[in-house]
């Protein structure tokens, strides 16, 4: 039986996971999505206006995030939504916990130092790496605990169903896209 090519892709923030996703999207011919922007939606159905790359970082979305730890069901939407995009394949989904509910694609976990997530975000946000620093560190905790209560995940500790872990702290865009297309092709006999 020929496996239908679902690509997931986890990790922290500012890891490399949707630069990444979207160049394996565009390389392999397939569809990208991303629960963040699952995230987004719910946001603006709630009456946000999640727009840029950027938006986590902005005074609003603190606030949805804020909103999002008291509301577990926006994550479990979110995630049911992802799972029914890998069940029909075709697919590179960017998302902290499809791993571990849906365990049949090529599962990827990204991580990098502190340092190298600060800076990543100071470019991509605009922000003084202190108030960086302090972001992430919020956000991964508040994802963790997320998740930690909806499913009993322990994100960043619990590596069981990756079949890669790659450290981007020290690699380029370039130099990642290679080594997971590299496993990408060997994983579905590309």
């Amino acid at each position: 039986m020929e496996k239908k090519i679902v690509i997931c892709i986890s990790g922290f923030a500012a890891t490399g996971k949707s630069t990444l996703g979207r160049k394996l999207a565009r390389a392999f011919k397939l569809k990208y999505v991303s629960g963040g922007d699952g995230l987004k939606m719910l946001a603006k159905e709630r009456g946000y206006n999640p727009i840029g790359k950027a938006w986590w970082e902005t005074e609003e979305g603190l606030r949805f995030l804020e909103e999002r730890v008291s509301n577990p069901e926006f994550d479990k939407l979110v995630d049911q939504k992802l799972i029914e995009y890998a069940e029909k394949g075709g697919v590179v989904i960017d998302s902290w916990i499809l791993p571990w509910l849906y365990p049949h694609g090529f599962n990827i976990w990204l991580k990098a130092s502190e340092d190298v997530r600060v800076k990543r975000l100071v470019k991509r946000s605009h922000v003084e790496p202190e108030e960086a620093r302090q972001l992430l560190k919020k956000r991964d905790i508040d994802s963790a605990e997320i998740y930690r209560r909806l499913y009993g995940v322990e994100i960043g500790k619990d590596y069981s169903p990756f079949h890669l872990v790659l450290d981007t702290s020290n690699l380029s865009i370039i130099g990642v896209y290679r080594i997971v297309s590299q496993a990408v092709k060997e994983y579905f006999k590309i």
